[in-house]
Protein backbone atom coordinates (compact mmCIF):
# COMPACT_ATOMS: atom_id res chain seq x y z
CA UNK A 1 0.00 0.00 0.00
CA UNK A 2 1.18 3.41 -0.68
CA UNK A 3 0.80 6.23 1.18
CA UNK A 4 0.28 9.85 0.60
CA UNK A 5 3.09 12.09 2.47
CA UNK A 6 0.61 14.86 3.95
CA UNK A 7 0.66 17.41 6.69
CA UNK A 8 -1.80 19.57 7.93
CA UNK A 9 -1.07 22.47 10.11
CA UNK A 10 -4.33 24.05 10.00
CA UNK A 11 -8.25 23.01 9.51
CA UNK A 12 -8.47 24.90 6.08
CA UNK A 13 -5.51 23.01 5.05
CA UNK A 14 -7.39 19.81 6.13
CA UNK A 15 -10.84 20.66 4.62
CA UNK A 16 -8.73 21.73 1.47
CA UNK A 17 -7.33 17.92 1.41
CA UNK A 18 -10.93 17.02 1.31
CA UNK A 19 -12.17 19.48 -1.52
CA UNK A 20 -9.47 18.76 -3.41
CA UNK A 21 -9.00 14.57 -3.29
CA UNK A 22 -12.51 13.68 -2.35
CA UNK A 23 -14.27 13.87 -5.96
CA UNK A 24 -13.29 10.34 -6.47
CA UNK A 25 -15.74 7.92 -6.68
CA UNK A 26 -16.79 6.01 -3.08
CA UNK A 27 -16.18 2.27 -3.51
CA UNK A 28 -18.34 1.37 -5.73
CA UNK A 29 -21.19 3.07 -4.05
CA UNK A 30 -23.47 6.16 -6.10
CA UNK A 31 -21.72 9.48 -4.26
CA UNK A 32 -18.17 10.45 -3.82
CA UNK A 33 -15.77 10.32 -0.90
CA UNK A 34 -16.71 14.10 -0.13
CA UNK A 35 -20.41 13.19 -0.80
CA UNK A 36 -20.03 10.82 1.88
CA UNK A 37 -18.30 12.33 4.67
CA UNK A 38 -20.27 15.31 4.59
CA UNK A 39 -23.69 13.36 4.63
CA UNK A 40 -22.07 11.57 7.45
CA UNK A 41 -21.82 14.63 8.91
CA UNK A 42 -24.87 16.04 8.18
CA UNK A 43 -26.95 12.88 9.41
CA UNK A 44 -24.31 13.63 12.79
CA UNK A 45 -25.76 17.34 13.55
CA UNK A 46 -29.19 16.12 12.92
CA UNK A 47 -28.67 14.16 15.68
CA UNK A 48 -27.22 16.95 17.90
CA UNK A 49 -24.23 15.13 18.65
CA UNK A 50 -21.54 17.06 20.24
CA UNK A 51 -19.10 19.02 18.16
CA UNK A 52 -16.65 16.50 18.09
CA UNK A 53 -18.53 13.93 16.94
CA UNK A 54 -19.76 15.86 14.27
CA UNK A 55 -16.22 16.63 13.22
CA UNK A 56 -15.63 13.16 13.39
CA UNK A 57 -18.23 12.11 11.23
CA UNK A 58 -17.08 14.43 8.87
CA UNK A 59 -13.56 13.03 8.85
CA UNK A 60 -14.00 9.67 9.66
CA UNK A 61 -12.79 8.51 5.95
CA UNK A 62 -9.77 10.91 5.61
CA UNK A 63 -7.69 7.97 5.52
CA UNK A 64 -9.20 6.93 2.17
CA UNK A 65 -7.58 9.92 0.85
CA UNK A 66 -4.00 9.25 1.61
CA UNK A 67 -3.58 5.92 -0.59
CA UNK A 68 -3.08 5.77 -4.21
CA UNK A 69 -4.90 2.32 -4.12
CA UNK A 70 -7.88 3.39 -5.99
CA UNK A 71 -11.60 2.43 -5.54
CA UNK A 72 -11.03 -0.83 -6.50
CA UNK A 73 -8.44 -1.71 -4.02
CA UNK A 74 -11.13 -4.07 -1.59
CA UNK A 75 -11.19 -5.98 -4.81
CA UNK A 76 -7.71 -6.94 -5.21
CA UNK A 77 -7.86 -7.95 -1.58
CA UNK A 78 -6.64 -4.85 0.32
CA UNK A 79 -7.49 -3.47 3.32
CA UNK A 80 -6.05 -0.14 3.37
CA UNK A 81 -6.42 0.34 6.73
CA UNK A 82 -8.11 3.83 6.41
CA UNK A 83 -9.24 4.38 9.72
CA UNK A 84 -5.45 4.05 11.13
CA UNK A 85 -4.29 6.47 8.28
CA UNK A 86 -6.65 8.81 9.36
CA UNK A 87 -6.14 8.63 12.96
CA UNK A 88 -2.74 8.94 12.37
CA UNK A 89 -2.62 12.40 10.50
CA UNK A 90 -5.10 14.03 12.89
CA UNK A 91 -4.04 12.90 15.89
CA UNK A 92 -1.70 15.65 16.70
CA UNK A 93 -4.42 18.52 16.12
CA UNK A 94 -7.55 16.81 17.72
CA UNK A 95 -8.80 15.31 20.59
CA UNK A 96 -9.31 11.66 21.47
CA UNK A 97 -13.38 12.55 21.09
CA UNK A 98 -12.56 12.83 17.15
CA UNK A 99 -9.80 11.08 16.41
CA UNK A 100 -10.87 7.31 18.37
CA UNK A 101 -14.56 7.18 16.77
CA UNK A 102 -12.50 7.79 13.67
CA UNK A 103 -9.85 4.81 14.42
CA UNK A 104 -12.88 2.48 15.96
CA UNK A 105 -15.59 3.33 12.84
CA UNK A 106 -14.67 -0.24 10.85
CA UNK A 107 -14.18 -1.93 14.54
CA UNK A 108 -17.57 -0.82 14.95
CA UNK A 109 -18.84 -2.49 11.61
CA UNK A 110 -17.30 -6.24 12.89
CA UNK A 111 -19.31 -5.09 16.35
CA UNK A 112 -22.62 -4.48 14.59
CA UNK A 113 -22.52 -7.55 12.24
CA UNK A 114 -21.94 -9.41 14.70
CA UNK A 115 -24.57 -8.64 17.29
CA UNK A 116 -27.17 -7.94 14.98
CA UNK A 117 -27.60 -9.98 11.48
CA UNK A 118 -30.28 -7.29 10.44
CA UNK A 119 -27.42 -5.28 10.45
CA UNK A 120 -24.97 -7.34 8.52
CA UNK A 121 -27.72 -8.71 5.47
CA UNK A 122 -28.41 -4.58 5.01
CA UNK A 123 -24.57 -4.31 4.31
CA UNK A 124 -23.84 -3.02 0.84
CA UNK A 125 -21.86 -4.78 -1.30
CA UNK A 126 -18.87 -2.80 -1.49
CA UNK A 127 -19.40 -3.07 2.30
CA UNK A 128 -19.64 -6.79 2.79
CA UNK A 129 -16.65 -7.48 0.55
CA UNK A 130 -14.57 -4.85 2.89
CA UNK A 131 -16.14 -6.49 6.27
CA UNK A 132 -14.01 -9.64 5.03
CA UNK A 133 -10.46 -7.52 4.26
CA UNK A 134 -11.18 -6.51 7.92
CA UNK A 135 -12.00 -9.56 9.90
CA UNK A 136 -15.67 -10.22 9.33
CA UNK A 137 -17.96 -9.91 12.10
CA UNK A 138 -16.77 -9.88 15.85
CA UNK A 139 -16.82 -13.07 18.09
CA UNK A 140 -18.33 -12.33 21.58
CA UNK A 141 -14.89 -12.08 23.26
CA UNK A 142 -14.12 -9.47 21.09
CA UNK A 143 -17.02 -7.44 21.04
CA UNK A 144 -16.85 -7.32 24.53
CA UNK A 145 -13.27 -6.00 24.05
CA UNK A 146 -14.98 -3.39 22.09
CA UNK A 147 -17.82 -3.05 24.20
CA UNK A 148 -15.27 -1.83 26.46
CA UNK A 149 -13.19 0.88 24.63
CA UNK A 150 -13.67 4.31 25.06
CA UNK A 151 -15.26 5.97 22.56
CA UNK A 152 -17.19 2.72 21.36
CA UNK A 153 -20.48 4.21 21.59
CA UNK A 154 -19.44 7.01 19.69
CA UNK A 155 -17.68 4.42 17.12
CA UNK A 156 -21.13 2.44 16.59
CA UNK A 157 -22.99 6.21 15.85
CA UNK A 158 -20.65 7.67 13.83
CA UNK A 159 -21.07 3.66 12.05
CA UNK A 160 -24.67 4.16 10.88
CA UNK A 161 -24.35 7.74 9.90
CA UNK A 162 -21.48 5.94 7.75
CA UNK A 163 -23.89 3.40 6.41
CA UNK A 164 -26.61 5.50 5.66
CA UNK A 165 -24.56 8.44 4.27
CA UNK A 166 -24.58 7.08 0.41
CA UNK A 167 -27.51 8.64 -1.06
CA UNK A 168 -26.84 10.41 -4.87
CA UNK A 169 -28.16 13.69 -4.98
CA UNK A 170 -28.15 14.55 -1.02
CA UNK A 171 -28.16 18.19 -0.78
CA UNK A 172 -26.38 18.89 2.54
CA UNK A 173 -24.06 21.99 3.78
CA UNK A 174 -20.51 21.99 2.47
CA UNK A 175 -16.89 22.06 4.15
CA UNK A 176 -17.12 25.57 5.27
CA UNK A 177 -20.45 24.52 7.69
CA UNK A 178 -17.52 22.77 9.89
CA UNK A 179 -14.88 25.38 9.78
CA UNK A 180 -15.67 27.00 12.95
CA UNK A 181 -16.46 23.25 15.04
CA UNK A 182 -12.69 22.22 13.72
CA UNK A 183 -11.04 25.81 14.60
CA UNK A 184 -12.51 25.21 17.90
CA UNK A 185 -11.18 21.86 18.44
CA UNK A 186 -7.61 22.27 16.95
CA UNK A 187 -4.66 22.02 18.99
Amino acid sequence: MTQTATSIDSPETLLELMVSHGSESYFGEPVTVLEHCLQAAHFAVVADSSKELIVAALLHDVGHLLHHEGEDVADHGVDTRHEELGRQLLAAHLPAAVTEPIRLHVAAKRYLCFADAQYLNALSPSSVLSLRLQGGPMTNDEAGDFLRLPFATDAVALRHWDDEAKIEGQEVPGVEAYLGFLKGLWH
